[in-house]
C-alpha cells in the first residue's frame, strides 16, 4: 500500500512544524502499517485534528501547551496496537481534547464538545455518558484530566469510541464513592463489590457508538503488585492464572524483592502497575480482565521492551512484525537511544474471547526519556526540540503523576492527586 502524502497543518509562524504535523504523520504511516485504507485514514486525521483544534497549528519549537498528563512528554496524543491470535492487530488513538485548558472545567467541556460532535457524525448515543456529567464533570473539577476520548480506527470509517472520565474530579477523597455511584446509575448495581482493593482509581472508561457488546470499564491503581498478586486479582474473570503469570513476569522483566519486613517477593517498586475490570450488559460479575504493566520503567530503553514485548506476542500465538512495523511509524530514532515509546504493555481478557495484548506507543512529540539502568534516575533528552521546550517539558515531569513520571510523586493543575 502506498503511504499518503504528509499533509501538512500551517504553523502560526510559517517554516516551523506543528503539532498536526507530527501526530497526522504518525496516523498516516501507521495506518499503512496496519493496512488502514488511505480514505479511512484521513478520515481519522481530520477528526483528530478538529478536536485538538487550534493547538494542531502549535509549533512544535514551543514546549506543551499544557503538562498533559497522557503521556510523559505531554503530548495529547498516544496510539495502541491491539494483537489477538485470531486477527489482524488493530490500531487506537487515545487524545485529550481540552489539553490547552488549565481549568479542568473548561478541558471537561471541550472534550464533551468534541465528543457530542463525533456522536452526530457517527450517530450514536451519548445518553449514558450525558447521565454522569455532574459527577465527572462538575464545573469546578480537580485532578490530572477531564475527558480524553479513543478511537478504535476500524474499516470502513467509523470506529468504536470510548471516553475516559477522573474519578478524582470531585477530589480524591470522593473517588470510590464517586466510582460506586457511576455504576449504580449505568445499571451495575453489585459490580462496585466485585473490584478489588485499590490505591486509586485512576479513570472509568464507557463504550460509546458501535461495539458488540459496550463495557463499562474501572481501572484500579496497585503499587508494589507481585505476579501472586496480579494472578489473584485476575481470578475472578476467569483469567488463566499461568496467563497472568508470564505475562506479568515477560513484561517486568527481574525485579528486586521488596525488602521490607523481611519479604523477598519481588515486586513492581516504582510505577505501579493498573488493573482493569469490565462490566457488560448490567452484569455485576466482571466481563474482562486487563493487566497494565508499565514497562517502559523497567527496561533500559525500548529495544529491550521490544524484545519483551515480542517474546510475549510470539507466546501468545501474535506476530509481533507489525509492532515492529509501527514503532518505525512514530520515529526514526535508534531504539537504544531512548525508553518510554512503549509505555504499557496489556494483557486482555474478555469473556468468550481469545486473550489480546495491546501495546501502547508514545507519539514523542515534545520529548524522549533518555536510556536508564532499572531503577536508576531517568534523564530526559530532547527529541530534535529546542532546549525551551526541554526546559519546560523537565520541569511539568517533575510535577507528574505516576502515569506521566517515573516516579511516584504528586502532579497538580489544581494541587490534587488520584
Amino acid at each position: 500500500m502506498t503511504s499518503l502524502p504528509e499533509a501538512g497543518i500551517p504553523a502560526d509562524e510559517p517554516g516551523k512544524a506543528t503539532l498536526g504535523d507530527h501526530v497526522l504523520g504518525q496516523l498516516q504511516r501507521l495506518g499503512a502499517a496496519v493496512g488502514l485504507s488511505e480514505a479511512d485514514t484521513a478520515l481519522y486525521g481530520q477528526v483528530l485534528l478538529d478536536s485538538l483544534a487550534d493547538s494542531a497549528r502549535r509549533p512544535l519549537s514551543l514546549p506543551p501547551a499544557s503538562p498533559s498528563f497522557l503521556s510523559d512528554d505531554h503530548t495529547p496524543v498516544e496510539f495502541s496496537l491491539a494483537c489477538t491470535s485470531d486477527a489482524a492487530p488493530a490500531l487506537r488513538v487515545l487524545v485529550e481534547p481540552g489539553w490547552t485548558h488549565e481549568d479542568m472545567g473548561d478541558s471537561g467541556r471541550a472534550g464533551l464538545e468534541a465528543i457530542h460532535a463525533m456522536a452526530a457524525r457517527w450517530n450514536f448515543s451519548t445518553h449514558q455518558l450525558d447521565a454522569l456529567h455532574d459527577l465527572f464533570l462538575p464545573a469546578t473539577a480537580e485532578g490530572p484530566l477531564s475527558l480524553w476520548y479513543a478511537l478504535d480506527l476500524r474499516a470502513g470509517g467509523v470506529p468504536g469510541v470510548k471516553v475516559y472520565l477522573n474519578p478524582s474530579a470531585a477530589g480524591p477523597e470522593h473517588a470510590a464513592h464517586t466510582v460506586q455511584e457511576a455504576l449504580r446509575r449505568l445499571g451495575y448495581d453489585k459490580a462496585f463489590a466485585q473490584l478489588p482493593p485499590a490505591a486509586g482509581y485512576p479513570f472509568l472508561a464507557l463504550d460509546l457508538g458501535s461495539w458488540e457488546s459496550p463495557r463499562v470499564k474501572v481501572y484500579v491503581k496497585h503499587p508494589r503488585m507481585s505476579a501472586d498478586d496480579a494472578c489473584a486479582l485476575g481470578h475472578a474473570s476467569g483469567a488463566a492464572a499461568a496467563d497472568i503469570r508470564r505475562f506479568f513476569h515477560a513484561a517486568a522483566g527481574p525485579l528486586p524483592p521488596s525488602g521490607q519486613h523481611g519479604d523477598s517477593t519481588p515486586r513492581l517498586l516504582r510505577r505501579s502497575a493498573l488493573t482493569c475490570h469490565s462490566f457488560t450488559e448490567s452484569d455485576s460479575d466482571p466481563s474482562g480482565f486487563t493487566l497494565h504493566i508499565p514497562v517502559r520503567d523497567y527496561v533500559r530503553d525500548d529495544e529491550e521492551a521490544l524484545d519483551r514485548a515480542t517474546t510475549l506476542l510470539t507466546r501468545f500465538g501474535m506476530d509481533p512484525t507489525v509492532l515492529r512495523r509501527s514503532l518505525r511509524a512514530l520515529t526514526q530514532r535508534q531504539l537504544t537511544d531512548g525508553v518510554g515509546l512503549i509505555a504499557y504493555l496489556a494483557l486482555v481478557y474478555e469473556r468468550n474471547r481469545q486473550p489480546r495484548i495491546t501495546a501502547y506507543l508514545s507519539s514523542e512529540a515534545y520529548l524522549t526519556r533518555a536510556p536508564t539502568e532499572q531503577y536508576a534516575q531517568v534523564g530526559l533528552l530532547a527529541a530534535q526540540r529546542t532546549q525551551s521546550a526541554l526546559n519546560s517539558g523537565r520541569k511539568a515531569a517533575d510535577h507528574a503523576i505516576p502515569h506521566t513520571a517515573p516516579k511516584e510523586v504528586t502532579w497538580s493543575r489544581t494541587a490534587s492527586k488520584l
